[in-house]
């Protein structure tokens, strides 16, 4: 054994000896990533792995403030949602062709499970991917939450909340403590969640968040702590009602807040929009210009500027000087540019104070978005029911969806045309639906990743009594109606002839289950005979019933892939069944073989070398085949 540790790290020899492993968990968003940027910036904190925090308040001098009375944000249960936040996730999630649509040729994703636990499994694979997510998250409205953050163990606590798992209970009807009225538990429910959406997000991706005024002061807080204070890019108050409420008991509440933020405000960047008709009114040709239409602009701005003080002749005589603390925008050069260029403008009896012309010809891009979101420009709450309505024939089985135009209001103002959009509090996927009729219109080939907790209707419910026994249900329906609408629309073509990538109609199901992978659960007693017989259970690391398909899109998560690698069976002249498995956005693939033993032949047929990556099942190698295959390429086992 000294010999062996003498070895390089290089050493074939020690490879097929210390074979890697597919990892049994997801990768840790909270600790892993900041550990190593630490290790980077600090090395000299670092102590037997661990962090000395002696030495990091003396790397860090004055900067650390250690004062009994100092600013900081927190609430009762804080420690508990850090520490969900660390726990792995032993889950896996699992492909459903029956609920799919185009599984084979899409790059959109509906996955069913509970959205923290999903975050975690997505983790690894799209980490800095992400360009832009909302979110619609449950309003704190004094009712319960059924997401089942139990750090212990979160999927179990999942799987018997939605009545997937017995639990000697049978536990099929979620009664979580009623606890939906505390701002703690409110945030304690957020705040991981925010966490691993942060580190989804490419470093020029944006989040929004919708919220109501009981939490907005709250969210802003953590999402302060988050993603920096810095990084918050707008306060947008969207106008959710066209009229008031004539019945409400004080004033009528007419508006929701969008909270956005950056991963990186100096990376990211807003799109211009276009012009709405009240907008494009405001210009005209009064003078008949040649250049087109155009709108008047204050020539004064607040601006300290001292060469823009002096004096402007206007062509009657008249005499203009900036108004008391302002000045012109320009310098007296630049004016008498413009004034030659017959761009100022002093009114049709030209005794007006000068404006600035503005040609709409030179107007590209349309125009910037501000932080009020009228319900002209991104629709209502009722227009949401209404568009819901209409897709499933007349009656409503989700109660508050956002409207499809506030969703394309922000994929026009905040994605590009291949980015990929996350919503994890899904619902009845507006957002899925809005990215559908985006790509439509414009061409565009954004992306979709929607979650959504499989929370149960109710009995009386027009939901239930329709066939949607969950929220996940009816989101899944609302996509396929949606594709449905657009192929009836389009006979499922655009009208661009230029388009490099096909319309993307369709999505993949996934849902969250228990891993494929033995748990070590260990015996009470631990006496001999029972410890024996639980160790010859793991003589097979898999769990009975387990199926190739599932195993696979297991290993492929935990190995960093996207949900939305190509699977295929490769036909290779050897006894063993072989899977490769491709993402376009990766440079490598990889083999993998669930084969009860690997046939020695098998190597040689698919023609494997140091730079590739073969994965088999631990129990399907001799110790001579697993030496020989760490010889010819990277070899990890499950």
């Amino acid at each position: 054994m000294a010999d062996r540790k003498a070895q390089p790290e290089s050493d074939p020899t020690r490879d097929a000896m210390d074979r890697e492993h597919v990892p049994g968990t997801s990768a840790d968003p909270a600790i892993a990533p900041r550990l190593e940027e630490l290790k980077r910036l600090f090395p000299e904190v670092f102590s037997e792995g661990r962090v000395d925090l002696d030495k990091m308040r003396a790397a860090l001098g004055e900067i650390v403030d250690d004062r009994p009375e100092r600013y900081s944000f927190t609430w009762a249960g804080k420690r508990n949602a850090l520490r969900m936040l660390q726990t792995p996730s032993s889950g896996t999630l699992i492909p459903d062709g029956e609920e799919s649509v185009n599984f084979n040729e899409t790059q959109n994703l509906y996955i069913e499970g509970e959205n923290l636990e999903v975050l975690k499994l997505l983790y690894k694979s799209y980490a800095g991917r992400v360009k832009m997510i909302f979110i619609d998250p449950p309003y704190n409205t004094g009712q319960d939450f059924i997401y089942p953050d139990n750090f212990a163990s979160p999927l179990d606590a999942y799987l018997k909340l939605t009545g997937q798992k017995d639990a000697n209970g049978n536990l099929t009807t979620a009664k979580p403590e009623k606890t939906g009225r505390f701002h703690s538990s409110w945030l304690s429910m957020m705040y991981p969640r925010l966490f691993v959406a942060r580190q989804l997000l490419s470093d020029d991706g944006v989040i929004l968040v919708s919220i109501d005024d009981t939490e907005i002061h709250n969210l802003k807080m953590a999402m302060n702590e988050i993603f920096g204070e810095e990084n918050l890019m707008a306060h947008i108050v969207w106008q959710k009602r066209y009229v008031s409420n004539m019945t409400a008991k004080n004033i009528s509440d007419m508006h929701d807040h969008i909270l956005v933020f950056a991963r990186n405000l100096n990376a990211a960047s807003v799109n211009k929009i276009e012009r709405t008709e009240e907008q494009l009114k405001a210009y005209k040709n009064p003078d008949d210009d040649p250049r087109g239409d155009w709108r008047a602009q204050d020539l004064p701005a607040s601006k300290p500027y001292k060469a823009g003080m002096f004096t402007i002749a206007g062509p009657t005589g008249g005499k203009f000087d900036p108004p008391p603390g302002r000045y012109w925008r320009c310098n007296e050069d630049q004016y008498n540019e413009w004034l030659a260029d017959n761009r100022i403008w002093f009114g049709v009896e030209k005794t007006a104070r000068p404006m600035l012309k503005s040609f709409l010809s030179e107007a590209s891009g349309g125009v910037t978005s501000n932080t009020w979101w009228s319900h002209e420009f991104a629709g209502h709450n009722k227009e949401a029911t209404l568009e819901v309505k209409e897709l499933f024939g007349g009656a409503s089985p989700f109660d508050t969806p956002k409207p499809v135009k506030l969703v394309r209001r922000m994929l026009e103002t905040f994605a590009d045309e291949n980015a990929l959009v996350l919503d994890f509090f899904s619902g009845s996927c507006t957002t899925a639906h809005a990215v559908l009729e985006h790509n439509h219109d414009y061409g565009s080939n954004i992306r979709f990743i929607m979650v959504q907790l499989p929370e149960k209707t109710a009995g009386d419910s027009v939901a239930h009594k329709a066939g949607y026994p969950t929220i996940s249900a009816i989101g899944r329906e609302r996509v396929r109606r949606a594709i449905r609408k657009i192929i009836g629309n389009g006979n499922g073509k655009l009208a661009f002839k230029d388009r490099e990538q096909p319309e993307d109609l369709g999505f993949r199901a996934f849902r969250l289950d228990e891993s494929h992978y033995r748990r070590w659960i260990g015996t009470e007693h631990q006496e001999a005979e029972e410890l024996a017989s639980q160790m010859m259970l793991f003589n097979d690391p898999l769990v009975p019933g387990w199926t190739p398909e599932n195993v696979i899109y297991e290993v492929l998560l935990k190995e960093g892939y996207s949900l939305t690698s190509r699977v295929e069976k490769i036909d290779a002249a050897c006894p063993n069944t072989i899977h490769r498995v491709t993402d376009d956005v990766r440079p490598q693939s990889f083999l993998i073989c669930l084969d009860d033993k690997i046939d020695p032949a098998t190597p040689a047929a698919l023609g494997l070398s140091r730079d590739k990556l073969f994965i088999c099942r631990d129990a399907a190698l001799t110790d001579e085949l697993a030496a020989n295959l760490a010889l010819q390429c990277r070899l990890k086992t499950i």
